[in-house]
């Protein structure tokens, strides 16, 4: 499969979902009495899961379909004004933006449909029939979204939820369509790898407002050098794993590396918040833990999976490094639940996991 390069416009494109992931990921700041209120951790995924679907939708129209060329930047242009009008609307207080949020995604979603639609009968063969299909199946999605505007109260978002669990379960029920018109690999992670590297950057400003407290201290000073080192590790254990591990010749339709990046770009935004509300102290000491590992052992997880599924052979996690590197996880968390320990400790516990995670699969 021929190398295909991420454009300059796709990256311009990337600018305004850099706004939308931190909003979204802002919303996990709000505890209430020391403790993550239900409310906002599901307003946290129904915010990030449409941000990241009008993501994916022109991400994999580009990798299939996409060229340089007049049109497509036309089409790119107006799904930017559309992703604007919706990050401006991302808030906890989702009853009062609803219209200029719904018009941002049914416009995002619409755009790539309408993409799909023009390409129809200039395409032959198999691309031709995709082409079809997504063109005329996500408007099905788009349809129960807008009917939403007929509800009031919670109706409204059931339905307009259930246009998206539509919109993002056609490719999977489609797949036996998918697979003869392949992703092209390298491609597609390249612009997962770069969405990831922007969520990787929320964790950075979680260390700046660590660094940016009203005093410094040398628990303070040394949160954020294990935070940094943390970072490094992440970064080391990702990106090397998708450049020197992965096998970026595999044909496939790319589900995989889909759905299973929607669970590493929420553990990546969980991380960037928990590191701020570890070090100000705004959860209680249990429920502190308990979300640092749970958004750490979701990490572990994705990754795992996403990455074994297109290593080459000789390069996936055995059985017992998973077992060390699961036991170590659970280790740590039995040992944080037995003994309280500071800040600084927790911490340095999932910089250490990283650093044992990056050394055995990269």
């Amino acid at each position: 499969m021929a190398e295909k390069k991420v454009t300059w416009l796709e990256l311009f494109y990337d600018l305004l979902f850099v706004a939308a992931v931190s909003k979204a990921s802002h919303v996990l700041l709000h505890v209430e009495h020391g403790s993550f209120s239900i409310e906002y951790l599901a307003k946290f995924v129904l915010i990030f899961v449409p941000v990241w679907w009008a993501w994916v939708g022109e991400t994999l129209f580009v990798n299939r379909f996409g060229q340089d060329i007049l049109s497509h930047r036309i089409f790119l242009s107006l799904q930017l004004f559309f992703a604007l009008i919706m990050t401006a609307s991302l808030s906890v207080h989702f009853d009062a933006n609803y219209m200029p949020f719904l018009c941002g995604y049914l416009g995002l979603r619409a755009m790539t449909a309408i993409q799909y639609l023009s390409l129809y009968k200039k395409e032959t063969g198999d691309k031709r029939r995709t082409a079809r299909y997504f063109g005329t199946s996500f408007w099905i999605g788009l349809v129960i979204s807008a009917c939403s505007l007929f509800f009031d109260s919670w109706v409204r978002y059931a339905v307009l939820y259930a246009g998206i669990v539509v919109d993002i379960l056609l490719p999977l029920i489609s797949r036996r369509i998918l697979v003869k018109t392949p992703i092209n690999t390298h491609h597609l992670l390249e612009r997962f790898s770069l969405f990831a590297l922007i969520l990787l950057g929320e964790s950075v400003v979680s260390i700046l407002a660590v660094l940016q407290s009203d005093s410094w201290t040398w628990q303070s000073v040394l949160f954020a050098a294990i935070t940094f080192i943390l970072i490094i590790a992440m970064w080391w254990q990702y990106f090397d794993n998708l450049e020197k591990k992965v096998d970026k010749s595999i044909r496939t339709a790319g589900q995989t590396i889909i759905y299973g990046h929607l669970f590493i770009y929420l553990s990546m935004s969980m991380l960037a918040a928990s590191i701020q509300l570890l070090f100000l102290e705004q959860l209680d000491y249990f429920a502190g833990i308990y979300f640092m590992f749970g958004t750490l052992l979701l990490y572990f997880l994705s990754t795992s999976l996403v990455f074994n599924m297109y290593k080459h052979r000789q390069h996936r996690l055995g059985f017992s490094h998973f077992a060390l590197l699961l036991g170590t996880v659970g280790c740590f968390f039995a040992l944080d639940l037995l003994f309280v320990v500071p800040n600084y400790l927790v911490i340095g516990e999932v910089m250490a996991f990283f650093i044992l995670y990056a050394r055995t699969t990269a």
